[in-house]
């Protein structure tokens, strides 16, 4: 694949060839937002403004508290607390449009939301490569597996990007990187479980002694 500044961090990850390239993207991508918000974000008012209206989900807070020092942490909080406190009603009687900010803020986050715009991005970047028919398209088909949660997304920005042939030959190679590495995770599980007869007694478990770690990774993108 030709480099350039768009695709020099794809095809990074996809030379890996090391479990679902689409989860290694996401987790670049959110290491990077972590260190921005805590770090270059400090000095920028439209992040801190957008920052105080849409606050932290559990995760991003505790990476952000182990990224960055105290200080960049504590201003954060302070200013995303004030806009709480900004918004309380006035009145005697329950605000529904109060309500209705503290329900939607208890599931917002800014990093979430960067992420998620970003990895669009990316994924349409991939897409495009594919659409060239070069070599990378023998590098797509060379992955580990792609993640239940990423066949989704991928599948679904493909139909809305890719047309005839193109498209037809990229649900063929990310249906069977899905499909195949499903298939060798039940049968793992499947061994696994074998493994607790007594007639298995001796027997070597061979790979299937991490199928439930692997088997968690591919249906959450997280190891346990």
């Amino acid at each position: 694949m030709k480099e350039d500044i768009r695709t020099i961090p794809i095809n990074d990850i996809f030379l890996q060839k090391k479990g679902c390239p689409f989860c290694t993207m996401e987790k670049m991508l959110e290491k990077n937002q972590v260190a921005y918000i805590v770090g270059d974000a400090m000095m920028e008012p439209n992040t801190r403004i957008e920052t105080n209206k849409k606050g932290f989900c559990h995760r991003h807070f505790s990476m952000m508290t182990k990224e960055g020092n105290k200080l960049p942490n504590a201003l954060i909080l302070e200013s995303h607390l004030q806009e709480i406190i900004d918004s309380l009603p006035k009145g005697k009687k329950p605000d529904k449009k109060f309500l209705a900010k503290i329900n939607q803020l208890t599931k917002s986050c800014y990093v979430c939301d960067r992420i998620e715009n970003n990895m669009n991005h990316l994924i349409q970047i991939v897409l495009t490569e594919w659409k060239k028919g070069n070599e990378f398209e023998s590098l797509y088909r060379g992955q580990e597996f792609v993640c239940l949660e990423h066949y989704g997304k991928v599948m679904e920005e493909a139909n809305s990007s890719l047309r005839g042939r193109a498209l037809a030959d990229f649900y063929d190679a990310t249906t069977r990187l899905f499909k195949n590495y499903l298939k060798d995770l039940k049968e793992d599980a499947t061994y696994f479980c074998s493994m607790f007869d007594y007639r298995s007694q001796g027997k070597d478990w061979g790979k299937s002694i991490d199928v439930i770690e692997r088997s968690i990774e591919f249906l959450t993108k997280e190891k346990p």
